[in-house]
């Protein structure tokens, strides 16, 4: 089994970026535990703080892995070219934040990318990378 998992913007600045929202375990250890934890799964990461990069690693992964667990950062509520990049490829996407984005500012309530995922999973902290995971198993 093949899954991708893309993080968009600021996602590399985890650990050091508002730790008490997004808390202070970076996501290359946590990348190494998940792939530790799940010695079965085949697992690709990318991460990109540009729109385009993210439209182009979706295309590139979206029909040959067999889920894809996207976190799209700030461009949930911006990038209506990711909600339809979603829609144009053929594997499932579990939509993921690390924050719960509904108790937050308003505008962040507004996803451009819950309509085209199979799911979305909001504000458990790095474990919604986890149960996304689970949610593919077989």
């Amino acid at each position: 089994m093949k899954i991708a998992i893309i993080n968009g913007p600021n996602l590399n600045l985890l650990g050091k970026r508002e730790p008490g929202i997004y808390g202070a375990q970076d996501f290359d250890s946590f990348y190494k535990a998940l792939q530790e934890k799940f010695p079965s799964i085949s697992f690709s990461y990318f991460q990109s703080n540009v729109e385009g990069e993210l439209i182009n690693e979706l295309q590139s992964v979206g029909f040959s892995v067999d889920g894809i667990i996207l976190n799209p950062g700030g461009y949930t509520h911006t990038s209506v070219a990711l909600g339809d990049t979603i829609a144009a490829i053929s594997a499932p996407l579990i939509e993921v934040h690390i924050s719960n984005v509904h108790a937050r500012e308003d505008f962040r309530k507004l996803s451009h990318v819950s309509a085209k995922a199979k799911g979305t999973i909001a504000g458990l902290g790095l474990k919604g990378y986890e149960l996304a995971v689970q949610f593919f198993l077989p």
